[in-house]
């Protein structure tokens, strides 16, 4: 049971993230800057019967839809104008603080998990070295 309240409570934390009108503002400008140019242009372009409006915004799209780091940039530019935009939106900025020390916390757990699985391994080595070398005394 406390398994489904931390879920249920977790789920209605990113909801009321996910959904708050300040964020959802700066991502759909970020998103009009990255992407929706292109489908904007697509539209005049087809409407309109313009070629080179057409080929530029169907190849930009055809790229979108390839793995690329297009979805990264939105969402950074989203995060940039969130702080230009609305500086005293304490409650976003500080999901995104936590967010942020949460993922530096677990970069330097992971780096020291791998630092000591090094030393231990090379103390190993080194004792191992030791009983097989006979000592000269």
């Amino acid at each position: 049971m406390k398994m489904r309240k931390k879920l249920l409570d977790l789920f209605k934390k990113a909801v009321k993230f996910i959904l708050n009108p300040r964020l959802l503002l700066c991502f759909g400008i970020a998103w009009m800057i990255t992407n929706g140019w292109s489908y904007v242009m697509l539209a005049v372009g087809t409407a309109f019967g313009i070629g080179w409006m057409i080929a530029l915004s169907s190849a930009y799209l055809t790229i979108l839809w390839l793995p690329s780091p297009e979805k990264i940039v939105t969402c950074a530019i989203a995060i940039l104008l969130l702080r230009l935009l609305f500086p005293k939106d304490q409650y976003t900025l500080g999901v995104l603080r936590d967010m942020r020390d949460r993922a530096i916390n677990a970069f330097k757990n992971r780096k020291n998990k791998k630092k000591d699985k090094k030393n231990a391994q090379k103390q190993a080595s080194d004792i191992e070295k030791q009983t097989k070398e006979p000592s000269q005394d």
